[in-house]
């Protein structure tokens, strides 16, 4: 079986490092699992409360990062500002939202760490010029899946037993012609009126509904099964929750790259031009015919 260091051999060697760097932290981060399940005592810069290992995560990735010497910069949901190479080295900006579905710590169910890297000019780009997203999920099974416009979108699971590599598990992964599965996100009495007549008509179509709350987890099994993820705009809440630079982008590039779509209700969330590395987007993404009669609702 081919590795996870033979395969990225196919790509730019300083994004093969980015993608290696991220990858062998995977048993360091395992063996910390049962001991960070506290609380951090600190706050992230959108007010939410710290998990002791959000912190550790993120300083160990990020460390791991700079050491490659071809980051200039990083964009982590756990840190407040952008944080710049201090050596002045790296061509690649990363966004990394290192421990995603904190929340589900304590319980002891999904998580994982979701990366996006481009290399613009410019920290803050649309999400189509990326040029590698990839995301680590820490499950029952360990994998990692990455996607970019060569190899297309790969996934690639951990060995314990005598390895540390990854290997090779799908080739080329496509979404199912045909969704099966929603993950629905936000209370549904904070629903849009469009939002509630999109889920009652993919409910008559027979798709059924599993949400896990880690928006790895949840993505993973559309990839799997096909149907829609989606976080939508909320009363009271229009731009929804989650974190366009940080979290939709690198999903929204894996699920193109699948031969699905993405949408924030007007379009495609890849045309977004940020302003803010903290801002939210509404995101739904998945097959191509249910995400043009999502879009249709909103009309």
């Amino acid at each position: 079986m081919e590795s996870l260091n033979e395969h990225v051999q196919e790509l730019d060697a300083e994004l093969a490092k980015i993608i290696t760097a991220v990858a062998s932290l995977t048993d360091r981060i395992h063996s910390e699992l049962p001991h960070r399940r506290g609380m951090a005592g600190t706050k992230n810069v959108f007010g939410e409360d710290q998990k002791a290992l959000d912190v550790w995560t993120n300083d160990v990735i990020v460390e791991a990062l700079m050491k490659t010497a071809v980051v200039k910069t990083i964009i982590s949901e756990e840190l407040g500002q952008p944080l710049e190479n201090p050596d002045g080295n790296g061509t690649y900006t990363v966004t990394l939202d290192p421990l995603d579905g904190s929340s589900n710590i304590e319980s002891n169910n999904l998580f994982g760490t979701i990366v996006g890297v481009h290399k613009e000019k410019e920290t803050l780009t649309t999400g189509k010029n990326q040029v590698c997203a990839f995301y680590n999920l820490y499950g029952p099974i360990t994998t990692l899946v990455y996607a970019t416009k060569k190899t297309g979108v790969n996934e690639f699971v951990k060995h314990r037993k005598g390895s540390t590599d990854y290997f090779l598990g799908r080739e080329n992964m496509k979404l199912p012609d045909k969704g099966k599965l929603m993950g629905l996100g936000g209370a549904p009495k904070d629903w849009a009126p469009q939002y509630k007549k999109f889920v009652d008509f993919a409910m008559a179509q027979g798709l059924k509904v599993r949400y896990g709350g880690a928006f790895v987890g949840d993505f993973n099994q559309i990839l799997y099964y096909g149907g829609i993820f989606s976080y939508p705009s909320l009363v009271g809440k229009p731009q929804g929750k989650l974190r366009l630079v940080i979290e939709a982008n690198p999903m929204s590039y894996i699920v193109e790259k699948a031969g699905g779509a993405c949408s924030n209700e007007k379009g495609s969330v890849l045309e977004v031009k940020p302003t803010d590395p903290n801002q939210r987007t509404p995101i739904h993404l998945g097959n191509k015919d249910l995400i043009k009669k999502l879009e249709e609702c909103f009309r």
